[in-house]
């Protein structure tokens, strides 16, 4: 079976992984002249249900090897209060526990392994449209004026997915959330945290996020409110001077140090949008299907973006590799997996609904965290979030019908 994997991100490289080890013939299509876009993003979590998945396909070693195991998580408010704390996610029985890992570190180590696999990579190759073929197959067209063919194509584009139109131009694009994304690398002193736990701050007019690498290093996020959707042009046009500026304005009303932080980063930051997207009704026509943020941007909230990434990529490549015709198998892929990610794209949504509440909004909001974190940090809460974490692919049993 000829596989055509559009796009080299984690559900990408994933899933193109997960074909060479069942025997499928895989390409990869990625629209970036290096893998990914790899100065995209600062750094992200993986939690034990996407180590699970990468465990799947040898790839787990990259975790600890590039990242550092996560602790607890510290709420504050912007006035300085100590809100509660929580575990990062559950330690699974053989140890798996979750894991922060720069963006790029990820990418790159996940593009090595397929690379050195001998999986064939494709770079400039952005998707314009792609059709299925008559009687089976499909073709897909990029923007440089060339095409393939194959059994199958798997869209792993992320948000703005070109495979998510071409499978159905009704299909929804993404939702934007009100935020932005940006963060960045310092070796700020004097910062109240162990290494590997973070600190998670609702600032009057900014949330902020910290946590402290083994080393010693600060790696920081923001989160930046904005009415009006930022085109792609403005982001460009966005220098880092006057970035950084505005995130030391937004920051410097809270008791935190979190525009000190920002000061203290020497090197350049961007700022790209959040968006996330809570249902498609068309998952896959054909032999075309979609996976990963190109079905389900769920919000950074969540802390799964990567781990549903790398699920889908497996639980998709073991449908095709078990079931007798390619419909059949993204059939019983959507099967699998719509309840379970929609779920979690929902409760990431309503995790990100509390950064942006106004005044009266952050009065309850600072008065009833103390008692729920308190009550969250209850073991036996935990335990009720096993539906999300404790999620194992066992790649050897076949996929039924």
């Amino acid at each position: 079976m000829r596989v055509l994997i559009i796009g080299g991100g984690v559900a990408g490289t994933v899933a193109a992984l997960a074909a060479r080890k069942a025997g499928l013939e895989a390409r990869l299509f990625e629209a970036y002249d290096e893998s990914a876009g790899l100065h995209h993003g600062v750094y992200l979590t993986v939690a034990v249900n996407g180590v699970d998945a990468l465990r799947a396909v040898d790839a787990h070693h990259i975790l600890p090897e590039a990242g550092f195991r996560g602790g607890r998580i510290q709420f504050r408010s912007g006035s300085g209060k100590h809100l509660g704390s929580v575990p990062l996610g559950p330690t699974l029985d053989d140890g798996s526990a979750t894991h922060t890992i720069r963006r790029a570190d990820l990418y790159r180590g996940l593009y090595k392994l397929v690379a050195d696999s001998g999986i064939p990579v494709r770079h400039g190759k952005r998707l314009v449209g792609a059709e299925n073929v008559p009687g089976g197959g499909v073709r897909a067209h990029f923007a440089d004026g060339t095409s393939a063919e194959g059994d199958v194509l798997i869209g792993a584009d992320g948000v703005h997915s070109a495979a998510r139109a071409a499978i159905d131009p009704a299909n929804p694009g993404p939702r934007y959330t009100g935020l932005g994304n940006t963060g960045g690398f310092t070796r700020t002193a004097n910062v109240d945290a162990e290494p590997g736990d973070y600190v998670m701050i609702w600032g009057r007019k900014c949330f902020f996020g910290y946590t402290v690498a083994p080393d010693g290093e600060l790696w920081w996020f923001a989160n930046p409110p904005a009415g009006r959707e930022p085109s792609r042009a403005d982001l460009r046009r966005l220098a880092a001077a006057d970035l950084k500026a505005r995130l030391v304005d937004l920051l410097a009303v809270d008791d935190s140090p979190a525009a000190r932080i920002v000061r203290d980063t020497a090197g350049d930051i961007g700022l790209t949008n959040q968006y996330d997207l809570p249902t498609v009704p068309t998952w896959h026509n054909g032999s075309m299907v979609v996976i990963g943020d190109a079905a389900h941007a769920v919000s950074p909230s969540s802390g799964q973006g990567a781990s549903l990434a790398a699920e889908d990529a497996v639980i998709l490549i073991r449908c095709l590799r078990d079931l007798p015709t390619v419909p059949a198998a993204l059939a019983r892929y959507e099967s699998l997996r719509r309840e379970r990610v929609e779920r979690i794209v929902a409760w990431g949504s309503g995790m990100n609904n509390t950064k942006k509440q106004g005044l009266v909004g952050r009065v309850l909001r600072d008065l009833a965290l103390p008692f729920i974190l308190r009550k969250a940090d209850d073991p036996r809460e935990m335990e009720k979030m096993s539906w999300m974490y404790h999620h194992h692919i066992d790649w050897d049993h076949p996929v039924r019908p």
